[in-house]
């Protein structure tokens, strides 16, 4: 019996798809040299793989007919990394934002950048 398709990303899967969210609509080549630029040498048949693998799940979109296919982010990156972020805080601080929280602060000082950053998250007024 076949196994179902992940409907999460793996980390080859999430490193294509940070390129779509930086950079728009693309072909896989447009998208390997853009990894390539990044430090990530991928081979273009792993990336067009990669690429195909993502439209069937649902994550990027084919925008045009003929060769060499475009493809565009279908989730944002917002959408994305809030289910992602989320899936952690279930699966390994079951659900306690708490701990996320005290785990993220420990793990390393905090810069002032973030201090500041962290502390206008608190004022503001949230429903």
């Amino acid at each position: 019996m076949a196994r179902p398709p992940a409907r999460d990303l793996t980390e080859r899967e999430l490193e294509v798809m940070h390129v779509f969210w930086k950079h728009g609509e693309m072909t896989a080549a447009a998208a390997r040299d853009r990894l390539a630029g990044a430090g990530l040498d991928r081979a273009y048949t792993t990336v067009a793989t990669l690429v195909r693998i993502l439209h069937e799940k649902g994550f990027l979109e084919q925008t045009n007919e003929e060769r060499p296919f475009l493809y565009r982010p279908v989730r944002s990156y917002e959408e994305v990394s809030g289910r992602l972020l989320g899936d952690v805080i279930e699966r390994v601080f079951r659900g306690s934002r708490e701990q996320l929280l005290v785990r993220l602060v420990e793990q390393r000082k905090l810069t002032a950048k973030e201090r500041a950053l962290l502390q206008e998250i608190l004022k503001e007024e949230r429903p």
